[in-house]
Formats: structure tokens, C-alpha cells, sequence
């Protein structure tokens, strides 16, 4: 991409410049993305429980696993779009760029459809098979059938996205999140108070939503006129690329899905408690997204700086990259964790009214908030090791360390305490083992690589 270009686009510079101020300005707007998705999201359950009844609020809840696990897979094909065009890019590679681009976007189209045909076809198997309340199923199937009719647009948005991120463009992606976001919450008042929708209406705004955030990104890329241009007659699946983008995309996408559900074996936990534990983790859990995704903007910054500078053979960058996005996240996790400590119980009153409840969200709190910075040793690395091409690997060891492990806590050191607090100290725990075993991998596959001094051996090219 020539200077004119870069600067017709608004793109960070990754191969050079200053690496603290540009994963800095590549990180912020992708942020405001995070956050932004999360208080939407939130908007639809804030709608539909004010303004319907709590049968429709409940059926809306009743749907959330199947809905984090679905959208995680598309997440993880954005994901191993943004990693390879950012790797083809870095080595200058137009015609990789082209072909990685044009068969990224059918994979990613394909992947909707198909997510879209399974939730259409056995959203009520799932739903009973989760024992989803009797009085409550029929709406929850039809939210999720709803809702399933975005996925393909969800797919897309992310492959331009990806694509976008890759390039350093990231400030596009929250101009058009925040477009489809006012849209979303407008058309749920609408579907809800005036249509009388109640679950079907904010998964009809939610699906509306996404065909505009989608179709935003698409019309930009259609126009670009860089190596990163989409072609509608140049859509087709080339062999290598197909294989490198779901060789990266598939346990990206896995690993998210399998986090969903372990974390129905926490949520088992939390329910051997009593009404009020439970009221009161729900509501401090809302931190956890919001936190997340705001250290989420460094790893997606470690993922693509890595991927270009990876094709670029420059190994020195590519390791100041890995420590600067990793600081970034640890500083942010812990200065959000040190606000949510102090503001916990006025954050709390956001969601809950009764101070038994609000008790209750701090005790997760109290240890949540030193908690989150040290996710960032986990998920940097392992957003470190898809920038090298290696996803299958760190996706396997995170199951082992962050989700086998948790499950094993609960039954063993959970079971013999019986305490919250030793509920809520798996995290730490996990994200630690994991962390060291995600950090090991990384450094021990940077060296091996490299140790053929010959960049175009880098990931098997």
C-alpha cells in the first residue's frame, strides 16, 4: 500500500514507527468497539426487561450460552482472517493479500450459514437438552430463531473486520458498530413498547442491525482501491488460503465456544448458593465483559502488529510487540480492577437494589478486581502465537489449563471448602497455570522458528 493510500484510510503503521504510540492509537477505537457491543448488548436485556415482562427477559437469558457459543465461532473466523491478511501484507505479498481476502469472505459467509441452518433447525433441541423452562422455551426458541437470521451477517462483519484491523484501520469498524448500535437500541423500544414484540422484538432489532453493520463494511471495502479492495467476480475458495484462514480460525472459534461452556460448570457452582449469591453474581459479572473486551483490544493489537512484522521477517519488532500489547493489557485490567473495587457497590446499584444483593456482587468483586490483569499473561500469548500461525497448539493447552482445570477445581477444592470465595479463586488460578504454559509456548515456538534464520520458512510458508 503506497503513503497516499495509508493516509487516504486512516491506517496505523505497524512495520515502523513508535510501537507504544501506534498499538495505542490501533487499540483505542477497536475499545470503543468492545465496549460499545457489550452496552448494546446489554440494552436489549435493560429493553426487554423494563418494557415486556420478566417471562421475556427470562427467555432472552435462557439463550445466552447458545448465543456466546455461536458468535464465538464467528469471533474466532474474524480472527484468523485478521492474522493471515495481516501476515500477507507484511510481506508485501498482493496477490496472497487478494486471494486470502476473496476466499476469507466465503469461508466467512459459508461458516453464517451454516451457524444460521443448525440454530433454525435444532435451536429447540439445544434449548431442552440446557433445560430451558417449560414456560419459557417457546420464546427462547424463537429468539434464537430470530436472531440466528443475523449470523450471516455477523460472519461478514467480522471477516471486514478482520480485514480492516490487519490493515491498522480500526477506527471504521467503531463508526459502523456505533451506527448499527443506535439503530439496535431505537428498533427494540420500537419492536417492544410499541409493537408489543417482547423477545422476538429485540431479536429482530439485534438481526437488523447486523445486515447494517455489515453491509457498512462491505460498501467501504468494495470501494477501497489498495491491495485490500474486494471484488464481487473475484470471490472463490484458493486452496492455501482456505487451509491457513481455518487452520487459524477454527480453534480460535473452538476455544471461545468451549469457554462458554465451562463456565456452565461455574455457573453450577454459583447456584448451589442462595437467591441472593446468585443475584449478586450476576451482577457483578457485568464487569467481566466490559473489562474483557477492553483488554480484547490489545490482544487483537498483539495478533495483527506480530502478523505483519511476521511477514516482514522483522523478529525484533515482533517480540516488542508481544511486551508492549501485554503491558498495555495488564495496565488497563489492573487500573479497571482498582476502579471496580473502589466504585464497586454504586456499579452494583446499577443492576441490583437490594444491599443483601449488592453485598453479595462485592464479595466477587473483592477478588475479580486483582484478578483481571493477569488474564492478559494468557490471552496476549496466545493472540502472540496466532500471529506466528500457530493456533491449533495454544488452543489445546488452554482447554487443559483454563477450562479442563476449572472444571476439576469445582469437584475437588471448591467441593471440600464450600465457599464462594474459593469458587471465584479458580480464576486467578487458571489464568495463571494457563498463562505460564500459553507464555512458555509462545517463546519456545518464536525461537524455533527463527532458528533457521530464514523468514520464508516462517509458518510452513
Amino acid at each position: 500500500m503506497c503513503e497516499n493510500e495509508k493516509k487516504k484510510y486512516h491506517s496505523i503503521e505497524m512495520t515502523t514507527g513508535s510501537l507504544w504510540k501506534n498499538i495505542l492509537l490501533f487499540s483505542l477505537p477497536l475499545m470503543g468497539s468492545q465496549v460499545l457491543e457489550v452496552l448494546f448488548n446489554l440494552s436489549d436485556v435493560a429493553v426487554v426487561g423494563r418494557f415486556a415482562d420478566y417471562m421475556a427477559l427470562g427467555a432472552v437469558g435462557s439463550t445466552t450460552l447458545l448465543v456466546t457459543l455461536f458468535t464465538g465461532i464467528l469471533i474466532g473466523m474474524g480472527a484468523g482472517v485478521n492474522v493471515r491478511v495481516a501476515h500477507e501484507l507484511g510481506a508485501g505479498n498482493k496477490k496472497g493479500t487478494e486471494e486470502t481476502i476473496h476466499t476469507s469472505l466465503l469461508l466467512c459467509a459459508i461458516t453464517g450459514l451454516f451457524v444460521c441452518a443448525i440454530c433454525l433447525l435444532f435451536s429447540g433441541r439445544m434449548l431442552s437438552m440446557m433445560n430451558t423452562k417449560p414456560e419459557l422455551i417457546d420464546q427462547a426458541i424463537l429468539y434464537m430463531k430470530i436472531y440466528s437470521l443475523g449470523m450471516p451477517a455477523m460472519a461478514v462483519y467480522n471477516f471486514g473486520n478482520g480485514v480492516l484491523s490487519a490493515i491498522g484501520d480500526t477506527k471504521r469498524p467503531l463508526i459502523y458498530l456505533s451506527i448499527a448500535g443506535v439503530v439496535n437500541v431505537l428498533l427494540n423500544l420500537f419492536f417492544v413498547i410499541v409493537c408489543h414484540m417482547a423477545a422476538a422484538g429485540v431479536a429482530t432489532a439485534s438481526a437488523i442491525s447486523l445486515y447494517i453493520s455489515a453491509s457498512l463494511v462491505m460498501i467501504h471495502l468494495l470501494r477501497r482501491t489498495d491491495d485490500c479492495k474486494v471484488s464481487l467476480r473475484k470471490i472463490r475458495l484458493h486452496p492455501k488460503a482456505c487451509k491457513a484462514v481455518l487452520m487459524l480460525g477454527i480453534p480460535t472459534g473452538l476455544q471461545n465456544g468451549i469457554f462458554a461452556i465451562a463456565n456452565l460448570f461455574v455457573q453450577t457452582g454459583v447456584n448451589s448458593f442462595d437467591a441472593v449469591m446468585v443475584s449478586g453474581n450476576a451482577a457483578a459479572a457485568n464487569a467481566d465483559s466490559l473489562i474483557y473486551n477492553v483488554m480484547f483490544s490489545f490482544y487483537t493489537a498483539c495478533a495483527s502488529f506480530i502478523g505483519q512484522n511476521w511477514g516482514a521477517g522483522n523478529k525484533k519488532r515482533m517480540l516488542k510487540s508481544y511486551k508492549v500489547s501485554l503491558t498495555y493489557a495488564f495496565i488497563f485490567g489492573a487500573i479497571l480492577g482498582g476502579l471496580l473495587l473502589v466504585f464497586g457497590p454504586q456499579f452494583l446499584s446499577l443492576f441490583a437494589t437490594e444491599p443483601t444483593v449488592i453485598d453479595a456482587g462485592m464479595q466477587r468483586i473483592r477478588i475479580m478486581a486483582f484478578s483481571y490483569a493477569f488474564s492478559c499473561f494468557m490471552d496476549g500469548s496466545i493472540a502472540a502465537s496466532r500471529g506466528i500461525g500457530k493456533s491449533i497448539p495454544p488452543t489445546i493447552i488452554v482447554i487443559l489449563g483454563s477450562c479442563v482445570f476449572r472444571i476439576v477445581w469445582i469437584y475437588t477444592v471448591f467441593a471440600h471448602f464450600q465457599t464462594i470465595s474459593s469458587l471465584y479463586l479458580l480464576y486467578i488460578f487458571s489464568w495463571g497455570i494457563t498463562g505460564l504454559a500459553e507464555t512458555l509456548f509462545f517463546v519456545v515456538s518464536f525461537n524455533i522458528i527463527y532458528s533457521k534464520n530464514s523468514p520464508s520458512s516462517i509458518g510452513g510458508r
